[in-house]
């Protein structure tokens, strides 16, 4: 992770409405503004990757109408224009939430961005298809899965080409996002580079839902050995959401997953796709169970020590701003989650989701 300042970032409250919790980043010099938003739908899709097909669409509605109403409300948003970087942008409820708080849509345009392969192997990025509109002053919007960010910043360079050679400035730009920290160390520098040619660019709004995780990087394959770096997510080094960490840890199996939210397109798209995804990973620990150290593991997902101490555990989460009460509960919650786990293997752990997966998911199954 390159964020300066990361380890002085506070979680600051920012409203509580309509059942969405939203909150801000503070304390790290941003150029940009970053969000996260928690709410009961999108914890559920987060927590549980038997949610498919158009409920994933449909777990993002409250959220993003909410942000969307809190950002009209401040005057950061007047007219917009949606970027739908196909094909992940269409699990994102954009349209309907302007609709919804009355956010006047001037365009939407389109963009296909896809991986290019040669002998097996991917060498790049390529626009397929085009169909990008200039709206002078107004708030771009986008909604895409940030991982690795490459192809936001082949996307972003793209359209801000397109807005200069049209000679049209961008007011702003609104991202919403199930993503990773790479997210803001692509957006800062792409915020300090737009400066230059458009001085009075707003920036950045960033939001972020449940929280702001980071991937595997480098060589790291996770303590199971079969993670995928810059694709699976992870709480470690993150940011999470106070009540999804505690919806989270009010259930003993969803801390193990594969990933947070695994392929968004599938998930919406490729449904069997996604099922032998989830069922690989849990049969692939299945395989490993006597090779794997279960308190290693605990502690990976966790992103920190088992016997963390309550001032490091607090830090470690960036939850300095939170009202004490919270802080004291939470962390006894984690405790008492971890205390639960004493008796239970990873056997019996992945078996259960095994039988659970494929029973929610059979209809789908051939």
């Amino acid at each position: 992770m390159n964020i300066p300042k990361w380890d002085e970032v506070r979680l600051i409250p920012e409203f509580y409405d309509q059942g969405v919790d939203c909150y801000q980043l503070q304390g790290g010099d941003f150029l940009n503004e970053y969000y996260i938003v928690s709410e009961a739908e999108t914890r559920k899709l987060m927590n549980h990757p038997e949610v498919v097909g158009y409920e994933v669409y449909k777990c993002l509605i409250n959220a993003t109408s909410q942000m969307m109403y809190y950002l009209k409300e401040k005057k950061r948003i007047t007219s917009a224009n949606i970027l739908s970087i196909l094909r992940g942008a269409l699990n994102y409820p954009l349209e309907e939430s302007c609709y919804q708080e009355h956010i006047r849509v001037h365009d939407i345009s389109f963009m296909s961005c896809e991986r290019v392969f040669k002998e097996d192997e991917m060498v790049g990025l390529a626009v397929k298809y085009s169909k990008l509109t200039a709206v002078p002053d107004s708030t771009l919007m986008i909604g895409d899965i940030i991982a690795s960010g490459e192809t936001l910043i082949y996307c972003l360079k793209e359209v801000i080409d397109f807005y200069r050679k049209q000679n049209v400035q961008l007011r702003n730009i609104l991202f919403f996002t199930i993503g990773g920290t790479k997210g803001i160390e692509i957006l800062e520098k792409f915020t300090k580079e737009i400066r230059e040619f458009w001085p009075e660019f707003e920036g950045f709004m960033v939001v972020y839902y449940e929280g702001i995780f980071t991937c595997y990087e480098g060589d790291d394959k996770g303590v199971s050995g079969i993670n995928r770096q810059l694709i699976d997510f992870i709480w470690r080094d993150g940011i999470v959401a106070p009540a999804f960490r505690r919806q989270t840890l009010s259930m003993r199996d969803p801390l193990f997953e594969k990933c947070t939210i695994y392929d968004g397109g599938a998930r919406r798209y490729e449904i069997m796709e996604h099922i032998e995804e989830v069922l690989e990973f849990w049969e692939g620990l299945l395989k490993r169970k006597d090779q794997i150290d279960f308190i290693e593991l605990l502690e990976e997902k966790l992103g920190h020590s088992v016997d963390i101490s309550y001032e490091d555990w607090i830090h470690s989460c960036h939850y300095e701003e939170l009202p004490e009460e919270e802080k004291l509960w939470l962390f006894r919650q984690e405790k008492g989650y971890i205390a639960s786990l004493k008796d239970v293997t990873l056997e019996e752990i992945a078996n259960t989701r095994i039988r659970e997966f494929k029973n929610s998911l059979k209809k789908y199954m051939i």
